[in-house]
C-alpha cells in the first residue's frame, strides 16, 4: 500500500477546512483591519514612507496612519494592488528611483522583508531573506544619504530571532541588552539592524523593532489555530518552548508611541506576559472551545524544515523593557484577552 496516498487526503482535507475558515473570516477581518482603533502619530501632518506597506501589519500601519490624518507613500513591487487596496488614497512607489532626492519625508517605517517561514534555508533562500531585508534597507539609507530633506526619524523591524535560541528551562528574561547568538537567523536580524544604523551617520534618529509573534486575523495565528479548531491542540516537542507575542494593535500602538516621542535604539516588541507553548495551546483551545492535550512530536518539523524549525521548537523569553520603561500602555498585556478580541 502506498502510505503517501492517506498523507495526501489528509493534506488535502487540512487545505479544505483551512480555506473554508479563511473565506469565512475574511469579511470580519476586512472590518477589523478597515476599523482599527484610532492611534495617534505625530501632533499635525506629517508625511511616512513606508516599505511592506501590502503585509499584514503595513496594511494595518497604512490605515491607521490615514485615519491620523497624514500622507502616506508605499514602496511596493505590486503598486496596482496598492492603490486599489488602499482606495487611492496612497502614493504608490515601485522602487525608491521614483522618489526625488527634494522630497520631503518626514518618517520612513521600514516593514519590508520576504516571509522567513516556508522554504528550507538553502544558501539561495537565505539570500533572498537577507536581500529582501538588509539589500532594500541599504537602498533606503542610500537615498536618505542624498536627500535634501533628511527625515527626522527611521523605524525599522527586526524580529526577537536576533537572541537566537533560549535552551527550554530557562526563565530569563532577555531584554534589549542581551546579544545575539552565531546562528543565522540572529545574524540575519544582526546584519538587518546595523543596516538601519546607518542613517544615524546622516542625522537621522534610528529605531530598531524587534517583533514577537504577531497576533491577528492574518500572520501566522490562523494556521497556528488550525490544528486547535480540529481538536488536534496539545504540546509541541514538549511544550515547554517560550513564545514571546504581541497583538497587532498594540504593535502599531507601539510604532506610534515611537514616533510621538522620537524613541532610538532598540525596542523589543512583545506583550509583558510570555507563555509556552503549552499555554499557547491551552489557553487557544479554551477560548475556542475546544479540546486539549494531544501531543505533537518535534522530530518531523525538524526533519522537514532543518535549522528553520527553530523557529517553532525553541523559543525565547523576550521582555519588553524599554517600552515599559517608556510608559507605554498595553491594550492585551495577557494572552486570554488577546485571543478573545481576535477570535470574537
Amino acid at each position: 500500500m502506498n502510505t503517501h496516498l492517506p498523507l495526501c487526503g489528509v493534506g488535502v482535507v487540512l487545505s479544505g477546512l483551512r480555506d473554508a475558515w479563511a473565506a469565512r473570516a475574511r469579511g470580519r477581518r476586512a472590518q477589523c483591519d478597515a476599523a482599527g482603533p484610532a492611534v495617534r502619530f505625530a501632533d499635525g501632518e506629517r508625511s511616512f514612507l513606508v516599505t511592506g506597506g501590502t503585509g499584514f501589519i503595513g496594511q494595518r500601519l497604512v490605515r491607521a496612519l490615514l485615519r491620523d490624518g497624514h500622507r502616506v507613500t508605499v514602496l511596493t513591487r505590486q503598486v496596482k494592488q496598492a492603490v486599489w487596496l488602499f482606495d487611492g488614497r496612497v502614493e504608490c512607489i515601485a522602487s525608491m528611483a521614483e522618489l526625488a532626492s527634494s522630497r520631503r519625508i518626514d518618517v520612513v517605517i521600514n516593514l519590508a522583508g520576504a516571509r522567513i517561514l516556508g522554504w528550507r534555508w538553502s544558501a539561495a533562500r537565505r539570500a533572498v531573506l537577507r536581500q529582501s531585508r538588509i539589500g532594500l534597507t541599504r537602498k533606503l539609507v542610500d537615498w536618505i544619504a542624498a536627500a535634501e530633506h533628511k527625515p527626522a526619524m527611521l523605524l525599522s523591524a527586526s524580529a526577537i530571532g536576533y537572541y537566537g535560541i533560549q535552551q527550554q528551562g530557562d526563565a530569563t528574561e532577555l531584554t534589549e541588552q542581551a546579544g545575539p547568538q552565531p546562528m543565522f537567523m540572529s545574524e540575519l536580524c544582526r546584519e538587518w539592524e546595523e543596516s538601519a544604523h546607518a542613517a544615524g551617520r546622516h542625522g537621522v534618529r534610528v529605531a530598531c523593532m524587534r517583533f514577537g509573534l504577531v497576533l491577528g486575523t492574518q500572520g501566522a495565528l490562523p494556521m497556528m489555530l488550525l490544528p486547535i479548531k480540529l481538536g488536534l491542540g496539545g504540546p509541541l516537542s514538549g511544550g515547554k518552548q517560550w513564545l514571546s507575542w504581541i497583538h497587532v494593535d498594540d504593535l502599531i500602538g507601539g510604532i506610534a508611541h515611537l514616533c510621538r516621542n522620537e524613541g532610538a535604539g532598540s525596542y523589543n516588541f512583545t506583550a509583558p506576559e510570555t507563555v509556552s507553548q503549552a499555554q499557547f495551546s491551552r489557553v487557544a483551545a479554551t477560548v475556542l472551545h475546544r479540546p486539549y492535550g494531544l501531543p505533537t512530536p518535534g522530530w518531523p518539523m525538524r526533519l522537514l524544515l532543518g535549522e528553520q524549525a527553530d523557529l517553532l521548537l525553541e523559543g525565547q523569553r523576550v521582555a519588553p523593557a524599554r517600552l515599559l520603561a517608556g510608559d507605554f500602555s498595553f491594550t492585551y498585556p495577557r494572552l486570554e484577552g488577546a485571543l478573545r478580541n481576535l477570535l470574537g
